[in-house]
């Protein structure tokens, strides 16, 4: 597998707004689909948002509305942007997604290494 490599996270008053990002390292891979899923100690974890290569998204009840995923092809990158956050937002945020090697079409499933987001004043 290939990582991805995750930023944005960090700590954030109730109500605030953060941008997760994802993005391939190597300038020759192209992600394909994408999502974001969450993980909170004690807790299953949770698909957050799911894009397809055409960019339409499903998104999970608990952030509709509130989060909206995007994505920048030419920086080989996807993004989360999280509004409103609330407490129980918090988490460690993963982002998952399929990358196609441009060069020969090789295809492969990568993982971010997870970025913490704390939402608390």
């Amino acid at each position: 597998q290939v990582q991805l490599v995750e930023s944005g996270g960090g700590l954030v008053q109730p109500g605030g707004s953060l941008r997760l990002s994802c993005a391939a390292t190597e300038s020759r891979l192209s992600i394909n689909v994408a999502g974001w899923i969450r993980q909170s100690p004690g807790k299953e974890h949770e698909p957050v948002a799911f894009m397809v290569s055409d960019g339409s998204t499903t998104y999970a009840d608990s952030v509709k509305g509130r989060f909206t995923m995007s994505r920048d092809n030419s920086k080989n990158t996807v993004y989360l942007q999280m509004n409103d956050l609330k407490p129980e937002d918090t988490a460690v945020y993963y982002c998952n997604a399929s990358l196609v090697d441009g060069s020969n079409g090789w295809a492969a499933n990568a993982w971010g290494q997870g970025t913490p987001v704390t939402v608390s004043s």
